[in-house]
């Protein structure tokens, strides 16, 4: 186990971070987390969901810096340069929190289960692990992941090695797979403009 001890209750403890720093390629180069979605921008959506689970929100981003500020919470740009993945985001927000612990989560999937910290953080409880990484109940998704402070030498020498894997990095360290099987829209995400009319179109259903 990492050195710090993570109780049952997560809005003490974790941090969420909600990564949106990367550069959406398949979305045309747009920001993705500002994209509306039913009237609000992408990240919101997350930021809605997360926030009464954990202690505090912050989200990284490398782009449009104020645009996320003005949803209410810190904004962390990646310490390194040039778009280096979700691996640069995670070691940016655990150099950042001021919580032993982060909850990293995508700006792009909106349909945050409710027990989403809870489970994250018991499950790394129930396996003794160092960190937790989601699962659809078949595949790993293994951006949405609880990871100790702790961790952050490890992951920082990981970058310095030039190694960018995220399930590199995450096979170094004693890891808990929390299914989230019964909830099957946890994960669904918006890579082109299809996927966001048709994720926009549920949201609104929803609303």
């Amino acid at each position: 186990m990492t050195g710090e001890r993570l109780g049952p209750d997560p809005t003490t403890q974790v941090t969420a971070v909600i990564l949106a720093g990367g550069m959406s390629r398949r979305m045309g180069g747009q920001d993705k987390g500002l994209i509306e979605l039913a009237g609000r921008p992408m990240a919101a959506h997350i930021h809605r969901a997360i926030a009464p689970q954990v202690h505090a929100v912050m989200i990284n981003a490398n782009r449009n810096l104020d645009a996320y500020a003005a949803l209410g919470t810190t904004v962390v740009p990646d310490t390194l340069t040039g778009f280096q993945g979700p691996l640069a985001g995670m070691a940016s927000g655990l150099r950042a929190a001021h919580t032993d612990w982060i909850l990293t989560l995508p700006c792009d999937s909106p349909f945050v289960p409710p027990d989403m910290a809870d489970r994250m953080c018991a499950a790394l409880l129930d396996q003794a692990a160092d960190l937790a990484v989601a699962s659809d109940g078949q595949r790993l998704q293994p951006v949405f992941a609880l990871l100790s402070r702790s961790l952050l030498p490890s992951l920082d020498a990981f970058l310095g090695e030039g190694e960018r894997k995220i399930d590199r990095w995450f096979a170094r360290h004693r890891m808990a797979t929390v299914s989230f099987a019964v909830h099957p829209d946890a994960f669904i995400n918006v890579n082109t403009p299809e996927q966001r009319a048709a994720v926009e179109a549920q949201l609104g259903t929803a609303l």
